[in-house]
């Protein structure tokens, strides 16, 4: 008798794991790029079906129909983010240069050279276009403040000083940006009208955030920190909601409001799918295997497809006394852009 209730709770905990090992998602397709830089923000415009790719000193633009480049935006150096207005007189694109500290400003429709803006701090890194004020900010990394673009006049109309060094912002469509302040494990809000902080909320225990995603509808913010946390925050109170645990190294994270589904894009190799039942009410749902330094994502949400940068590493080298975290370098060739997708038979019909 003790040995048979030994098998099946043996087979029980085998058929367990292999449910868990389940997954609703794929790899559609690995999008080659060529050239050896870095990368950090990927953006898409949905309404031209084309991905926006940060890339060393240049963006290389995706037609997601074809998954062929259609454009490059070259002279962007050290670029880190791209933002989209579609909403002015010309429809334009802005990129923000850490290396030269500006902005470069283009036409979308012709993929041209509009003109460059320099900002009035140090590395501008995220970069977020507000179509309620019609004005373009940057998140200066290494001085701490924010410019602030007429997206109009293409015009330094501001800066905003911050708590500290800034990460990704969200709009919520109605006066106030909301941004990571890394190094003060908090968010900080912006009246767009007035162009000054309001209020700075911790998000602790989340510490060092960097991604963040808004859902406008429920009133809820999604924040991953470094401490493998994604923070649900009450963007009306700064109260947190909840916390729950993802994988590590993650620094962008999405928000897809037709299924409700929030995205977190893991360096070390994964995706946290993490399902809103309601505004209170969040589970993770899987953690799908991607490839290591997948770490910043974007998603369509008419597709549901979302798009994350990476590339295959050598091994890092031995740390020394000048340098004790030694990175890896990048393996020539490798670039690439990953098209993950919900499989058929999960899919939305």
């Amino acid at each position: 008798m003790k040995k048979t209730n030994f098998t099946i709770g043996l087979l029980i905990i085998l058929c367990a794991n292999f449910s868990f090992a389940q997954t609703n998602y794929q790899i559609l397709n690995k999008i080659h790029i060529e050239g050896n830089g870095g990368w950090d923000y990927i953006t898409l415009d949905e309404s031209a079906s084309r991905l926006y790719v940060s890339h060393g000193n240049e963006v290389n633009v995706v037609d997601i129909t074809t998954n062929k480049i259609v454009g490059t935006i070259p002279d962007t150096k050290g670029v880190h983010g791209i933002t989209i207005a579609r909403d002015l007189d010309i429809d334009k694109g802005f990129i923000s240069n850490g290396k030269d500290t500006s902005v470069t400003i283009i036409d979308l429709k012709k993929l041209k050279f509009i003109t460059k803006v320099k900002v009035t701090g140090i590395n501008p890194d995220a970069i977020l276009y507000d179509p309620f004020s019609h004005k373009v900010f940057t998140f200066n990394g290494r001085s701490s403040n924010a410019t602030v673009i007429d997206a109009n006049t293409n015009k330094v109309v501001g800066t905003i000083p911050l708590a500290g060094k800034p990460e990704f912002p969200v709009t919520d469509l109605n006066g106030k940006i909301f941004v990571n302040i890394e190094d003060k494990n908090s968010i900080s809000v912006i009246n767009v009208n007035t162009l000054k902080v309001e209020q700075t909320w911790s998000i602790a225990p989340g510490e060092s955030p960097s991604g963040l995603a808004i859902d406008v509808k429920n009133k809820r913010l999604f924040s991953v920190s470094r401490n493998k946390l994604l923070v649900v925050i009450d963007y009306e109170t700064g109260k947190i909601v909840t916390t729950l645990k993802i994988g590590a190294g993650a620094d962008g994270v999405s928000f897809d409001s037709d299924l409700n589904r929030i995205y977190t894009s893991n360096g070390e190799g994964t995706l946290t799918v993490v399902q809103e039942k309601d505004a209170n009410t969040f589970s993770v749902i899987e953690n799908f295997p991607t490839q290591k330094g997948a770490r910043t994502i974007t998603v369509n949400s008419k597709t549901h497809k979302l798009y994350l940068p990476t590339a295959e590493f050598n091994e890092a080298p031995a740390p020394t006394a000048q340098n004790p975290r030694p990175r890896a370098t990048i393996k020539p060739g490798t670039f690439t852009i990953l098209e993950v997708g919900l499989k058929k038979s999960t899919a939305r019909k």
